[in-house]
Formats: structure tokens, C-alpha cells, sequence
């Protein structure tokens, strides 16, 4: 009766996945119920089902769950304290590594889980501080809290006696470091990296007693002693304090007693000068040293006597001169960084690079000039860009046949490229020869299979066509051929590769239609970057021209790359550069998103109306169109693309009105729609009104900010006549003289009235001019007063 509920209950519980699940077979009811709730408690869509489970195993005797490793990425939402996870408290290792948790607090719940061994909850975005019940995880040997926000001391450590590997790196963790922390019995490896911690470091004179053999402090803010009492962990094989900056310079001398030391980095640090000598003292065993950012003047000859080193860096520092002789004869160098420095030359016959043992060589951004070395037989990857190399590319390059990546860019070289690179074409992923002199055409070299992704000859003198052996190319990513003589047609033929993201023509000679010739959409699958700006296209684009692109999909790509060219080297960053015109800007992008898209078709000879399938490209963050023959509206559907930041327009017979959708373009930080033939408002947002006059200038017909005026603004009265102001203010003054006149006149008219002089009624008469009374004046005055108004009213009306 048991089994048969147990078999219904299973039933029940996996009939709406219709998942085969492989990973509980031996698990019980009740703990397969457990597992199923802690999955329905996050969205899980993007996880595949089955693989869910996978990471599922159960104890073959009592059926309980003792490991639980969840696929990375699979578990959307937050964990929740009371999350039926911790009910499963025979764990013995969990791993939660790498989801995407809501930011939230670390659940005190895990303190429940006891029996765990190993827990990784690392890059989940946990915030706040540690709970104090990790303190019960007494069993724990491996914890890894890295790549969180995670504040606060560390105190919950001195119950974990058994941990032999602790990670807190990459978090806010402050305060020192616990002093019974380094004295852990079995604690092997510690990782505390880019914090925020202080103090100094406090180490037990028993030192032989540490088994501490990795220990990472780099990045964090320590004070006072630190280098002493690390000195005295005489076991440590791997030990990195970058960037801690003491107030004093690090002597090398320091790290004699460290007898089994392999790895040490003190990038970010002062050295003492004395120190960096042969005549140093420093663990022979060294392989790999990392000397980054450390001020150095002078090449370290302390290396002479380090005969075991694979890796030396010595980048980001200003040493001079010549690199030595003797340095490219260490037996067993592999990956030579010298970036950034100000080297002039190699010392020596060219014959000692050609025979070391360097598989990864670094020259890039120095002062080297002459003619290129030949490189070494077992390059691998070669990197000398921004140099004053000449002549031409060496032929012995191409006997180099397990050479993966090949940057001579912004060079001076010269003469063709060789067709010999196809000699290698097996192991070369990428080649970029941007910014030189170079000439003749592209050679027509690739064969079926070829590994080639990123193709950079941007800026030299090449003619001829693109070569059609590039379709043999089925990885190819990043195409650049800009700033070329280049004379072909639009190469509608490279939409047949699957990974092409970046395709960039810009100032060259290509010529003809870009619509394909049955006239329907360009449709590359995952195109990103279109760059074709100042050539001779022409043509009209069809309605559907942008229906399929991949740039309408804002996810990240599969691989999860963040940047173009990122090809995870290990050793060595590669990333692409591409220039573009964006915010009315030219400028270089030397760090590309995969996540980027951008269309820039401006200084051609095409025609027609912009098509409207434009607003399916969701994720476009700038278009460029300006300089052609576009007519029609602008398109309504621009309101679509949500994540637009440049908008250039500027310079088409485009007309019509400003379409009011691009105000809620929340992104738009740069607009041109000068030189058209628009008119009406222009719409009234912040992202609009807050751009440069000079951005709709050219445009007769349109009014509004930041145009001056206004378009429902009234008429401005028109100005009287200087004549007629003269007028009136003449006859003001002759009004206002007559007054005291008058008052005189009426005061004589009185007198005369009343007291009749003699002396005047002799000269006068008794009867003469009797007409001539005060009032009689007075009505005369004012008679002329409203005969001068009625004029100038009737002047006025005539005048309107």
C-alpha cells in the first residue's frame, strides 16, 4: 500500500512537466516534494527540466537528499527565509552558484543545514551582513561567498574549525582580519579580494603550523605591518597583494623564506628599488610574476636568476630602453607581457625571440620602431599594436602555425598582405592589421573550415573586392574593412553566416543597391553593427527591409560574452574596435557590447521612404541616415525603439511633421532632423526641447523650442509712424500751452466784466465785439481740441 502512494504521489507531483527524472532516482517522497516546492518557489521557465534535476543525489540507503547542485542561471526570484530548501537538512553540498536571486538578505536559514560540507553561493547578489547562524555550519570545508554585496565583519568564521577553503572575494566586507582566522587548523586557501578591509594583519609565531598554501588579499585597504607577519607563512605557494599599498616600498627580500612560492603578485606597489636586482634574494621556484603598475624604470635583472618562470608581467610601467638579451633565454618562458611601456628595441640577433619558448608575446603600445621581428616558432597569440613598426609584415609569420591571434594594428607597415596567412588558417581566429599603410588587395585565401572570427583592416590602402573565400569563414564575427578604396557592391552574400555581428564599409567605394535584389528584408540572423556610411549606395529600401534582425532581440548572447572579441583567453583580452558616428560625434569604440546595435547609412545616394519595419529593431541604441535622398515622413514606428539614444535624420528631403511618439523616447539623448523640408511643432518633451536650435535648423516650416517663438503665439503690433508720433506729441505741447492762456484771458475777462476801466472802455468801446466773451473762448478752444480728434480718429481708421 506504501509503494502504490508513493508511485501516485510522484505521479501527481511530475505529470504537468512530463519530466523524465533522472537525478531522484533512490530519493523519497517526501524529500522529492521538498525539492519540487523549492523549485515552484522561483520562475524556472529558462531552465531546462530535466537538467534541473540532474544535479540531484540522494543517500542509497535512507533516500534522503545530500547534494543539490542547481543549474547556473535557473532559479529567477527571491529566496525566501522560510524556503522549504532548508528542510532538507541531511545536505551535504549545495550549490547555488551563479542564479539570479532578488537582491536580498542572506537567509539565517542555512544555519539549519548543518551537515553541510560544501556551499557555494557565489555572484547570487546577496546583500547586508553574514547571519550570525552560519556559525552552526561547523562541518563546512569549502565556503565561497564571492561576487555578492555583502557587508560587515566575519566573525561566524572561528566556529568553522574544519574549513580548509574559504572565498569572501568581491564583496563590501570591512574591519580586520579575524586574528584566529589564520589559525584554523586545516584552512589551506583564503580569498578575500576586493574589500573594503583595514588594520593590519596579526600572524601566530608558530607560522610552521599554517597550512595556508593560496592566499589573495589584493585590493583592500590594510594599515600599518602586513608584510612582516606574512612572511612568516612559510607554506604559502600562491600569494597576491596587489594594490594594497603599504606606505612603504615592498622589498623582495622579504619572500626568501618562502621556499615552495610559485605565484606572486604585487601589482599596484611600490618596489624597493635595490630589491628588483640579480643580486636579490627572491624564492627561485617562482613561475609566474605579476609586476603590473609597479613603477618600474629600469628591466627587473632580478628575473636572470628566476629559471623556472613561465609568466612574467611587466606592463603598465615606464621602463626604456632595450628589452635584454638574456631575458628571451629563460628556459621556460611562456607568456611575456611587456604593455605600456616605453621600450624602444630588442637587444640582440632576432634569432634569440625566434627560438624561446614564448607562446604568448605582448609588445603592444611602446615606442618600438624598424623593421617587425620574426616571431617566435611557438606563438600562439602576438600582440604589437600602437608601435612605429615599418616595412613589411614578415613572411616567417606565416610558419608560425599554431598562431591564434594576430594584432599589428596602428602600426606604420607597409607592401600587401601576405597570402601565406592562409597557411594557418586552422588555428588564426583573429587578425587585425587596422591603421596602417598597406596595399593591394584583401587575398582571396580562406578555405572551407577556416576558424577565422574577426577580420580588422580598417584604415590603409586597399583596393580590389571583398574576397568571397570569407563565406568559408562560418564563424566569422567582425568584419571591418573601413577607410579603404575598396570597390564592390553591397556583399549581400555574407548574410550566410550564422555569427556575422559586425559588418563595417564605411569610406570606401562600394557602389549599387543594399536592398537584396528579390526586394525583401536584409535579414542577417544575428547582425548588430551595420556601418556603410559614406560610399555610393543607392536605391530605395523596401518596406520589410528591417524585419528579422537579430538586433530586435535585447538578450545577451548565448555564450555570454559582454563584449565583441572577447574570445575567454585566459591570458589575454582581445576585444574588437570599431568607429562610429554617434551623438554627432566621431569616435572609436574600443570596447563593443554584444549587446550594441547601431545602423549607420549616412553620406550615400539613397532614396525613398524609410521603411517603417525600422521599429521592430527594439534594442537600436543609435541610426544614422543623414546625408542621402530619404523622402517621405519620418516614420511613426521610431516611437518602437525603446533604447535609441542617437537619431541623426539631418540632411534628407524628409517632410511632414516630427512625429510627437519620439517625446517618450526616454534614452534620446541626441537628435538631428536639420535640412529637410519638416514643418509644424516640434514635439515638446525633454529629451527634445533640451537639444541645440542647429539640430532643426534648415527646416522653414517648423516652429517651437528650442526654435525661437512660438507657433500659437499672437501678432506682434505693428509700430506707429515716427511722423505721426512727432505729430501728436506737437500738438500735446500746443494743447498745454494754451491753458495758461486761457486761464489769463478769463481773469482779464472778469476784471473787464466788473469794474469796466476807463482807460480801456475809451480804447474798446462800450459795444465792440460783444461775441468776443470768456465763455464764447472757451467753446472755441475746445471745438479745435475735438476737431483735431475726429481728424486723427478718421487718419487712424484709414491708416488700419
Amino acid at each position: 500500500m506504501t509503494t502504490i502512494l508513493s508511485v501516485l504521489l510522484l505521479f501527481f507531483i511530475f505529470a504537468s512537466s512530463f519530466t523524465l527524472v533522472v537525478g531522484l532516482v533512490g530519493c523519497r517522497p517526501d524529500q522529492i516534494q521538498a525539492l519540487t516546492q523549492f523549485k515552484n518557489e522561483f520562475d524556472s521557465s529558462d531552465c531546462n527540466q530535466t537538467d534541473y534535476f540532474n544535479g540531484v543525489q540522494c543517500d542509497n540507503k535512507t533516500g534522503l537528499v545530500t547534494k543539490l547542485q542547481l543549474p547556473s542561471g535557473c532559479l529567477h526570484g527571491s529566496l525566501k527565509p522560510n524556503s522549504s530548501l532548508f528542510g532538507l537538512q541531511h545536505l551535504v553540498y549545495l550549490n547555488l552558484s551563479n542564479n539570479n536571486f532578488t537582491s536580498a538578505s542572506l537567509p539565517s536559514g542555512f544555519g539549519n543545514l548543518n551537515k553541510l560540507e560544501v556551499l557555494y553561493l557565489s555572484s547570487n547578489g546577496f546583500l547586508g551582513q553574514v547571519p550570525s547562524s552560519f556559525s552552526n555550519l561547523s562541518q563546512l570545508d569549502i565556503l565561497d561567498l564571492s561576487h555578492n554585496e555583502l557587508t560587515g565583519s566575519f566573525p561566524f568564521v572561528q566556529n568553522l574549525t574544519k574549513l580548509s577553503i574559504l572565498v569572501l572575494s568581491y564583496n563590501h566586507f570591512s574591519g580586520a582580519i579575524p586574528s584566529s582566522l589564520l589559525t584554523l587548523s586545516f584552512l589551506s586557501s583564503l580569498d578575500l579580494r576586493e574589500n573594503y578591509l583595514t588594520g593590519s594583519i596579526e600572524v601566530p609565531n608558530s607560522s610552521t603550523s599554517s597550512r595556508l598554501e593560496f592566499m589573495y588579499l589584493g585590493n583592500n585597504h590594510f594599515e600599518g605591518q602586513i608584510l612582516e607577519p606574512i612572511s612568516k607563512l612559510i607554506n604559502l605557494k600562491h600569494l597576491d597583494l596587489s594594490f594594497v599599498k603599504p606606505s612603504y616600498p615592498i622589498d623582495l627580500n622579504l619572500f626568501s623564506s618562502f621556499k615552495s612560492l610559485v605565484r606572486l603578485v604585487l601589482s599596484g606597489n611600490s618596489l624597493l628599488a635595490t630589491s628588483i636586482t640579480s643580486d636579490s634574494k627572491i624564492p627561485l621556484n617562482l613561475e609566474n610574476l605579476v609586476l603590473l603598475s609597479c613603477g618600474l624604470i629600469e628591466f627587473p635583472t632580478i628575473l636572470k636568476n628566476l629559471t623556472k618562470l613561465e609568466h612574467i608581467d611587466l606592463s603598465n610601467n615606464r621602463i626604456k630602453g632595450k628589452v635584454p638579451e638574456w631575458f628571451w633565454n629563460l628556459p621556460r618562458l611562456r607568456r611575456v607581457n611587456l604593455f605600456n611601456n616605453l621600450f624602444t628595441d630588442l637587444e640582440g640577433s632576432e634569432e634569440v625571440l625566434v627560438n624561446s619558448s614564448v607562446r604568448l608575446l605582448d609588445l603592444a603600445y611602446n615606442h618600438f620602431r624598424g623593421p617587425f621581428p620574426k616571431p617566435p616558432l611557438s606563438i600562439n597569440l602576438l600582440s604589437a599594436w600602437n608601435n612605429s613598426f615599418t616595412g613589411n609584415i614578415p613572411l616567417e609569420t606565416c610558419n608560425r602555425s599554431s598562431l591564434a591571434i594576430l594584432d599589428l594594428s596602428y602600426n606604420n607597415l607597409t607592401g600587401p598582405i601576405p597570402r601565406c596567412l592562409s597557411d594557418f588558417q586552422e588555428s588564426l581566429i583573429v587578425v587585425n592589421l587596422r591603421k596602417n599603410n598597406l596595399e593591394g588587395s584583401l587575398p582571396d585565401i580562406f578555405s572551407d573550415g577556416a576558424l577565422l572570427r574577426t577580420l580588422d583592416v580598417g584604415y590603409n590602402q586597399l583596393t580590389g573586392k571583398l574576397p568571397r573565400s570569407l563565406l568559408n569563414c562560418s564563424m566569422l564575427r567582425f568584419v571591418s574593412v573601413d577607410h579603404n578604396k575598396i570597390k564592390d557592391t553591397f556583399p549581400f552574400w555574407l548574410k550566410a553566416l550564422p555569427d556575422l555581428q559586425a559588418l563595417t564599409l564605411r569610406s570606401n567605394k562600394f557602389h549599387g543597391p543594399i536592398s537584396p535584389p528579390d526586394r525583401g528584408p536584409l535579414a542577417f540572423p544575428k547582425l548588430r553593427i551595420l556601418e556603410i556610411s559614406d560610399n555610393n549606395f543607392t536605391g530605395s529600401l523596401p518596406p520589410n527591409y528591417f524585419v528579422n534582425w537579430e538586433a530586435s532581440s535585447l538578450q545577451m548572447n548565448e555564450d555570454g560574452r559582454i563584449y565583441m572579441g572577447d574570445y575567454n583567453n585566459p591570458y589575454y583580452i582581445y576585444e574588437d574596435t570599431v568607429d562610429l558616428q554617434y551623438k554627432g560625434l566621431f569616435m572609436e569604440q574600443g570596447k563593443v557590447l554584444t549587446s550594441y546595435a547601431t545602423i549607420d547609412f549616412s553620406g550615400n545616394k539613397l532614396e525613398g521612404q524609410i521603411p517603417e519595419s525600422i521599429g521592430l529593431l527594439k534594442a537600436l541604441i543609435a541610426l544614422n541616415l543623414s546625408n542621402n535622398a530619404f523622402t517621405g515622413h519620418i516614420p511613426l514606428s521610431l516611437a518602437n525603439v525603446t533604447e535609441l539614444e542617437s537619431l541623426d535624420l539631418s540632411r534628407n528631403q524628409l517632410s511632414g511633421t516630427i512625429p510627437n511618439g519620439l517625446k517618450t523616447l526616454s534614452f534620446l539623448a541626441y537628435i538631428s532632423v536639420a535640412h529637410n523640408q519638416l514643418r509644424g511643432e516640434i514635439p515638446q518633451g525633454t529629451q527634445i526641447t533640451g537639444q541645440s536650435k542647429s539640430s532643426f535648423e534648415g527646416n522653414a516650416g517648423l516652429c517651437g523650442l528650442p526654435l525661437q517663438g512660438s507657433c500659437f503665439a499672437p501678432p506682434t503690433p505693428q509700430p506707429k509712424e515716427e511722423d505721426e508720433d512727432e505729430e501728436v506729441l506737437n500738438w500735446k505741447a500746443v494743447v498745454i500751452g494754451y491753458w495758461p492762456g486761457l486761464l489769463l484771458g478769463l481773469i482779464m475777462a472778469h476784471v473787464i466784466a466788473s469794474f469796466k476801466p476807463k482807460w480801456l472802455v475809451k480804447i474798446v468801446g462800450p459795444e465792440k465785439r460783444k461775441e468776443d466773451n470768456p465763455v464764447r473762448l472757451f467753446m472755441t478752444l475746445d471745438s479745435r481740441w475735438d476737431s483735431f480728434n475726429n481728424k486723427k480718429n478718421v487718419e487712424q481708421k484709414s491708416d488700419m
